[in-house]
C-alpha cells in the first residue's frame, strides 16, 4: 500500500509527477487497485476488462456480486467504444460530460458480466476531475465505484478510504477533500425515455431541462 500525495499546481489543480503517473498505470495494468479523486467521490479503480481485477474490487468493498459497477471513461471516444448511445443519452453526456452524472447505456460485448451482474447495461462516468481524466485517458476505462465499504460513509478523504480499503488497494492519490462530497445522479436511457434513478450532484430540474431544450 502507497500513499502518493497530490501537488497543487496554480490554476491546474492537482497533479502528480511523470513518475508516479506512470506508476499508477503501472499498477492498474498489473490488475491491481487504485484510489483515485472525482468531484464527487473518491473512487475504487482497476481494470474492467480484467475479470480478475475487478473480483479484487467487489472482495476490498466486500460489496454483493449482484450490484452492477460502473465505469470511468475520459471522453466521449472511450465511452462509445464500451456503450452504445443514442440522441437522448448523446444530448446527456454533451450537458453534462465531464460532470456528476452515471449514465446507464447498453454496453458492448467487450464489457465482462462480471462488471454489470450479467445485466446488459453499464453505468458510465465521466469525471470533472483533470488528475482521473489524466490517467483514464493514459490506461483506458477504470471502474468507478465509490472507495469504501459497501454501505459505509461516503469517502470524501483519503483518510475514511484507508480505514475501510487498507492493503486491498495498491496505490491512493491523495487530493484532499473532494469538491462536491455528493453522489452522481443516476439516469437510465432506454429507448429514447430517460429516468432519475439516483438523485445527487445534478438536479432533476436540470436534466430535464437538457431535454427539453
Amino acid at each position: 500500500m502507497e500513499i502518493l500525495k497530490c501537488a497543487k499546481k496554480v490554476g491546474k489543480g492537482f497533479e502528480l509527477s511523470e513518475a508516479e503517473a506512470n506508476k499508477v498505470k503501472g499498477e492498474l495494468q498489473a490488475g491491481h487497485l487504485v484510489v483515485y479523486p472525482t468531484e464527487t467521490l473518491y473512487g475504487l479503480g482497476a481494470n474492467p476488462l480484467d475479470e480478475t481485477a475487478v473480483k479484487r474490487v467487489y472482495m476490498a468493498k466486500r460489496r454483493p456480486f449482484d450490484m452492477p459497477l460502473s465505469i470511468a471513461v475520459s471522453d466521449m471516444e472511450m465511452l462509445e467504444r464500451i456503450a452504445i448511445m443514442d440522441s437522448t443519452s448523446r444530448k446527456l453526456a454533451e450537458r453534462f460530460m465531464p460532470g456528476p452524472i452515471t449514465l446507464i447505456l447498453t454496453k458492448k460485448p467487450i464489457i465482462p458480466d462480471i462488471v454489470t451482474s450479467a445485466s446488459d447495461e453499464v453505468g458510465i462516468r465521466m469525471p470533472d476531475q483533470p488528475l482521473a481524466l489524466r490517467i483514464i485517458k493514459a490506461f483506458g476505462p477504470i471502474t468507478s465505484t465509490s472507495a469504501n465499504l459497501h454501505s459505509k460513509p461516503d469517502p470524501v478523504t483519503i483518510k475514511n478510504t484507508v480505514r475501510d480499503l487498507g492493503d486491498a488497494v495498491s496505490i491512493y492519490l491523495d487530493c484532499g477533500k473532494t469538491k462536491l462530497g455528493v453522489h452522481s445522479t443516476i439516469v437510465t436511457v432506454r429507448d429514447g425515455e430517460m429516468e432519475i434513478i439516483r438523485h445527487g450532484a445534478i438536479s432533476d430540474k436540470r436534466i430535464e431541462a437538457a431535454l427539453d431544450g
